[in-house]
């Protein structure tokens, strides 16, 4: 897969990658000789996926390289054999294989991420008739949002055996897991615009956080009917609209930034009093007054409207704790003193 680089927007290591390139096997030879596996692996990933270099990227890069490549012209460039040459010559046989297994285990695609630009209903139905195991194993894999609506779609009677599977579900080899994302993908090819991930708890909270309240009932009845002590594990790890009264208020306000307004509007409409305090002491005077407005103007919605906003609030905040900007906790071990 070649990457397409927007020279505004190039990573350090895409820099490293392209001066590198740029400067020749013999000097990345003896900057290589420098670094250990883990370097050279990460920015060997970026150099087999740059097949050309402008001169916009150099220039971001290194203003003495405008000198030399300035127009419109563009230096082709031989990422992949450039990157084997370098590393064969620099390092002995048995490192140099390590580092190509690495290689090549990072540029392979997630499994299942392609689950992303497909039809719900198309990927649901075709899943329709697998066994059970089957479809635990593909949705504790697949992004829980996507997850998330696949499990809203299978049968009730089968919702909870298949959520106690995810969260029993152990490591699955990556190689079955690519075995079945390239079958998965090939069926459904028409329809679609690193190692193998184990299921478990997590796994399954993540994607009962976003399913409709009707699915989580049916689930945790399930759970709770199988495991009561699973049960209760779940409900610990789950993080709900609600629970958000207890972040703190600069978190709180970096999720309010991801919030449409007419989504945070429907999330209040069903909310505790203490919980439209949390989010109006969040908000300026103006934008306050604008949501109790637009609040009191709101007439009678569907339960499912409102709960496809607290929840779309909800996955936003996991994002945001995801890449680090906050911190959500639950209970007394996360407060912080």
């Amino acid at each position: 897969m070649v990457d397409v680089l927007d020279s505004e927007n190039i990573t350090g290591v895409q820099k490293v990658a392209i001066f590198l390139l740029s400067m020749g096997e013999e000097y990345t030879m003896k900057v290589f000789d420098r670094m250990n596996e883990e370097g050279i692996s990460e920015i060997g990933v970026a150099m087999s996926r740059i097949d050309r270099i402008t001169p916009e990227m150099l220039k971001t890069v290194s203003l003495d390289y405008v000198e030399r490549f300035e127009g419109e012209t563009q230096m082709i460039v031989e990422g992949e054999a450039f990157l084997k040459n370098i590393i064969s010559s620099s390092m002995d046989k048995e490192r140099a294989d390590a580092v190509f297994d690495d290689l090549e285990k990072k540029k392979q695609e997630t499994p299942f991420i392609w689950s992303k630009k497909v039809n719900i209903g198309t990927l649901a139905s075709y899943m329709e008739g697998e066994h059970p195991q089957t479809i635990a194993m593909v949705l504790a894999h697949m992004p829980s949002e996507v997850a998330s609506e696949i499990l809203m779609s299978v049968p009730d009677d089968q919702k909870g055996d298949i959520a106690m599977r995810i969260a029993k579900l152990g490591q699955i080899s990556e190689d079955v897991v690519r075995d079945v994302d390239k079958a998965l993908r090939y069926e459904l090819s028409d329809a679609v615009g690193p190692g193998g991930k184990a299921g478990g708890l997590q796994v399954l909270v993540d994607i009962i956080n976003s399913v409709d309240k009707a699915t989580e009932d049916s689930v945790m009845e399930h759970v709770e009917e199988d495991n009561a002590e699973m049960a209760n594990e779940i409900r610990n790890l789950m993080f709900v609209f609600e629970d958000m009264v207890s972040i703190d208020d600069t978190a709180m306000r970096e999720i309010l930034k991801k919030v449409e307004g007419q989504q945070l509007t429907y999330a209040l409409k069903t909310a505790t009093d203490e919980m439209k305090d949390k989010i109006f002491s969040n908000l300026s005077q103006r934008a306050g007054d604008m949501l109790k407005d637009d609040l009191d103007a709101l007439g009678p919605i569907r339960l499912a409207e409102v709960e496809e906003a607290q929840q779309t609030i909800v996955r936003a905040a996991k994002e945001l704790e995801a890449d680090g900007t906050i911190a959500l906790g639950k209970g007394k071990d996360d407060v912080l003193v």
